[in-house]
C-alpha cells in the first residue's frame, strides 16, 4: 500500500469513523482503525461491532493495499500536522505503517486487516431517503430522550416507524416520551425497526445542515440498518424486540394549557436546577388560571430556596406540578421553537409540551408526585 492524501481531508475521516472505535473491547484490532485503498481513494473504517464507520478520502493511489492501525494515535499524529500538506503512506514489512509529512516521519506499528471485521453492506437499494437538514433536526429532538441504562434494552433504542410518506421517530426512557414525524422523499412500505439511540446519535454529527439526500437501507433479515451520504456510510446493529405502544401514554385532552417563550422557561429553570441538585432534583411549576397569570417556577433544599417568574398565557384551571429539573431542561434545549404550549391535567397526570407552529412534534414528561 502506498498513496499520497491532504491533511486535512485525513483528519476529518478520522474524526468521524473513530467515534466507532471500541475503547473496552478485548479484541485488540478494534482499537484500530482500517486503512484500506479502494475507489481512487483511502478507505477509512471503524467498529465496535454495534456501530460501524466508514469514510472515503479522496487521495494518488500508487499501490493498493490495506492495514489496521491504532485509532487514537493515528488520529493525534495526523492532528498534529499542519494543515494543507500533504501526508505520504506507505506499508512496510512487519504491518508497519509509514507516514511521512514534510520534514516529518512517524511509523506506526499495525495488525493485520484480515484480522479486522467485515462490515456488511446492509442492502444493494435504498430503502428510503431523507433530506440530511431534516433528519437531523428530528433526531436531536428525540434520541435524547432514549434510556442510557440497558435495564430494558428496547428503550436504549429509537423506534423508527416508516408508512407510506412519512417516518416517525419516537424514543422514550420510564419518564419521558419524544414523537417527531418527518416526510420521506421516496415513499415506502410500512416498517418499524428500532436503532440504537448512539448510533443516532453519532448519525447526528455526520449529518449536514443541507437537503442532500442520505439513503437508508435495512437488511432484509431486518437486523441492521445503513444510512449512506456522499462519503459516508454508517451502518448499524437494530435491537431486536416490541418498542411500547407510547400512544397509550399520550394525553389526548388538558384542563390547563399555557402558551410560553421556550427561552424565557429555560432561564428560569436553570437556577431551580442549581438547587433542586442539591435536594431530589425537583422543580415546581405554579400555573395561575385564566388569563396572563403566568407560571412560577421554584425549587426548594435544604441548602436554599429558589423562585422565578414566566409570562404566560393560560387557558383553563390553575394548578402545581413537579418534574425531574433535567427532564424539564433537556426537552426546553434540544428543541428548537421560539414558543412552547404546555398542557396539563393537573399534578399527577403526564406534562406534554408541544412547539407551537410544529404540529408534528410532542413530547411528555412525567410528573414527580411531592408531599405538598
Amino acid at each position: 500500500m502506498k498513496l499520497s492524501v491532504m491533511q486535512e481531508n485525513l483528519a476529518r475521516g478520522l474524526s468521524i469513523v473513530t467515534r466507532a472505535v471500541s475503547s473496552r473491547s478485548t479484541l485488540p484490532v478494534l482499537a484500530n482503525v482500517l486503512l484500506k485503498t479502494e475507489d481512487a481513494g483511502l478507505k477509512l473504517t471503524a467498529t465496535n461491532l454495534e456501530i460501524g464507520i466508514t469514510y472515503w478520502v479522496p487521495g494518488k493511489i500508487d499501490d493498493d493495499g490495506a492495514t489496521t492501525v491504532p485509532a487514537k494515535l493515528l488520529t493525534d499524529l495526523v492532528n498534529s500536522l499542519q494543515g494543507g500538506d500533504r501526508v505520504d503512506l506507505e506499508l512496510g514489512a512487519g504491518e508497519t505503517l509509514h507516514l511521512r509529512c514534510g520534514r516529518f516521519e512517524s511509523h506506526l506499528k499495525g495488525i493485520d486487516a484480515d484480522e479486522f471485521p467485515a462490515i456488511q453492506v446492509a442492502g444493494e437499494r435504498p430503502t428510503t431517503r431523507i433530506a440530511q437538514r431534516v433528519l437531523k433536526r428530528a433526531l436531536e429532538e428525540t434520541a435524547f430522550a432514549a434510556a442510557s441504562d440497558e435495564a430494558r434494552p428496547i428503550l436504549t433504542g429509537v423506534l423508527v416507524r416508516f408508512e407510506g410518506e412519512t417516518v416517525t421517530l419516537a424514543a422514550a426512557d420510564n419518564y419521558r416520551i419524544a414523537v417527531k414525524t418527518i416526510p420521506l422523499i421516496d415513499p415506502v412500505s410500512d416498517i418499524s425497526i428500532v436503532v440504537p439511540a448512539r448510533a443516532l446519535n453519532e448519525l447526528t454529527r455526520i449529518l449536514a445542515d443541507t437537503d442532500d439526500p442520505v439513503e437508508l437501507m435495512v437488511a432484509q433479515a431486518r437486523n441492521q440498518v445503513l444510512f449512506h451520504l456522499e462519503g459516508v456510510d454508517l451502518i448499524s446493529r437494530l435491537i431486536d424486540g416490541q418498542f411500547p405502544n407510547y400512544n397509550q401514554v399520550l394525553p389526548q385532552s388538558h384542563s390547563t394549557r399555557a402558551v410560553l417563550d421556550r427561552e424565557e422557561l429555560l432561564r428560569a429553570v436553570r437556577p431551580a436546577a442549581l438547587i433542586a441538585h442539591e435536594s431530589a432534583n425537583i422543580v415546581k411549576l405554579q400555573i395561575g388560571t385564566n388569563g396572563d397569570a403566568g407560571i412560577v417556577v421554584s425549587a426548594n433544599a435544604e441548602v436554599g430556596d429558589h423562585v422565578g417568574q414566566v409570562e404566560a398565557a393560560v387557558e383553563g384551571d390553575g394548578t402545581t406540578i413537579a418534574f425531574n429539573a433535567r427532564y424539564l431542561a433537556d426537552v426546553l434545549t434540544n428543541v428548537d421553537a421560539e414558543q412552547f404550549a404546555l398542557e396539563l391535567n393537573g399534578p399527577l397526570s403526564p406534562g406534554v409540551f408541544k412547539p407551537i407552529g410544529d404540529d408534528h412534534y410532542v413530547h411528555v414528561v412525567m410528573p414527580v408526585r411531592t408531599t405538598s
